[in-house]
C-alpha cells in the first residue's frame, strides 16, 4: 500500500504527524503534502522538539513555514537545559557514538508527545538517501516516507524550498540544523559559528573546558574509557579546530574568492557531499 493511501485509510483515531527540525527536507515535505495532497495536509500535526540549544535562523525558519502552512508548528519544550543532561550522563559530551543528546532532548519529548496513541509519522527521507533514520521502537508508530516513494530526490527539495519559503540562512555556513554545539559540525563550520555566533561558540567552549578539567578527578581507567568525552570532535579542542579552519581559509582563499560571486544558495544546491551518511542517529534533528 502506497503512503497515501495509508494515510487516507486510517481511521478518524489515527494521528498524523510531521517533525520540522528547521532544516530543508521536513520543510519541504510539510510543504510538498500541502500542495499536492492537501486532504493529508488537512489531518497533520506539526512539531518541532526545542531543545533550547537551537541557532536563531532555524526559529525564523520556523516562524516562515508556520506563515506558509496556515497552522501551528506545536513547539515541544524541554524542561530540563542541556547542561542538566550533561550532568545526569556523568559531564560526558555527546557524540556520534553516545549521543544522548538526541535520545533525552529530541526523541523523548516527541513519544511522550504522541503518547499511546496511534500514530502515522511522515519522515522527509528522499529517494536518493540511503539511510533509515529515527524509527520509533513503538508499535503504535508507522514511518512513511513520501519523497522516497514518491522519487522526489535532492535538487527537488530546492526547487520546492526557492519556489517558497527559501532555503534556511543557516545553510549559508552550515550543513545541518540542530543545536550550536552539534559535535557533527565540520571545522569550517564551528569557524562559522564563531563569527556568527560569538557567544553561543564561547558557550560551547566553556562548556568544553569544564569537562575537561573534570579529568584529572577520574583514575585512569576512567579517563581511557571516556576517551573523546572532554571534547565536542575528534579533531581536538574547540580552539584548535577553529585555528586548523582559520589556516585552511587562508590556504584556499583564491578558490573562496573566485566562488564569492556566486549565490550561496547555488553553490549549496551544486554541492555534492552536504548530508553526512554518518548522520543516521539524528535524523529527528537533522531533517
Amino acid at each position: 500500500m502506497k503512503w497515501h493511501e495509508l494515510a487516507l485509510s486510517a481511521d478518524e483515531n489515527t494521528r498524523h504527524v510531521l517533525g520540522i527540525s528547521g532544516g530543508k527536507d521536513s520543510a519541504a515535505l510539510a510543504i510538498y503534502i500541502k500542495e499536492h495532497y492537501p486532504e493529508i495536509s488537512e489531518k497533520l500535526e506539526y512539531f518541532f522538539t526545542d531543545t533550547g540549544a537551537e541557532l536563531q535562523e532555524v526559529y525564523d525558519t520556523l516562524d516562515k513555514l508556520e506563515a506558509y502552512l496556515g497552522k501551528e508548528i506545536k513547539r515541544l519544550g524541554n524542561e530540563k537545559p542541556f547542561e542538566y543532561w550533561l550532568r545526569q550522563h556523568n559531564n560526558y559530551l555527546p557524540s556520534p557514538r553516545q549521543r544522548w543528546c538526541t535520545r533525552m532532548m529530541k526523541i523523548k519529548p516527541f513519544e511522550d508527545f504522541v503518547g499511546d496513541d496511534t500514530v502515522i509519522s511522515y519522515v522527509g527521507i528522499r529517494a536518493d538517501e540511503n539511510r533509515e533514520g529515527y524509527i520509533s521502537q513503538k508499535e503504535a508508530i508507522k514511518a512513511v516516507f513520501p519523497f522516497a516513494e514518491d522519487g522526489l530526490v535532492r535538487d527537488d527539495i530546492f526547487q520546492i524550498l526557492e519556489d517558497t519559503v527559501g532555503i534556511p540562512e543557516y545553510y549559508e555556513w552550515r550543513s545541518r540544523s540542530g543545536c550550536y554545539f552539534c559535535f557533527f559540525q565540520r571545522q569550517d563550520e564551528w569557524l562559522g559559528l564563531k563569527r556568527r555566533h560569538p557567544d553561543l561558540f564561547e558557550k560551547a567552549v566553556k562548556i568544553e573546558k569544564e569537562v575537561a578539567k573534570r579529568k584529572f578527578d577520574w583514575g585512569k581507567a576512567e579517563v581511557e574509557e571516556l576517551g573523546q568525552g572532554y571534547t565536542w570532535s575528534q579533531a581536538g579542542s574547540l580552539d584548535e579546530i577553529v585555528r586548523k579552519a582559520e589556516e585552511k581559509e587562508k590556504e584556499q582563499g583564491a578558490v573562496t574568492k573566485k566562488k564569492s560571486t556566486e549565490r550561496w544558495q547555488d553553490v549549496l544546491r551544486n554541492e555534492i557531499d552536504d548530508d553526512d551518511p554518518e548522520d543516521q542517529a539524528c535524523l529527528i534533528c537533522s531533517l
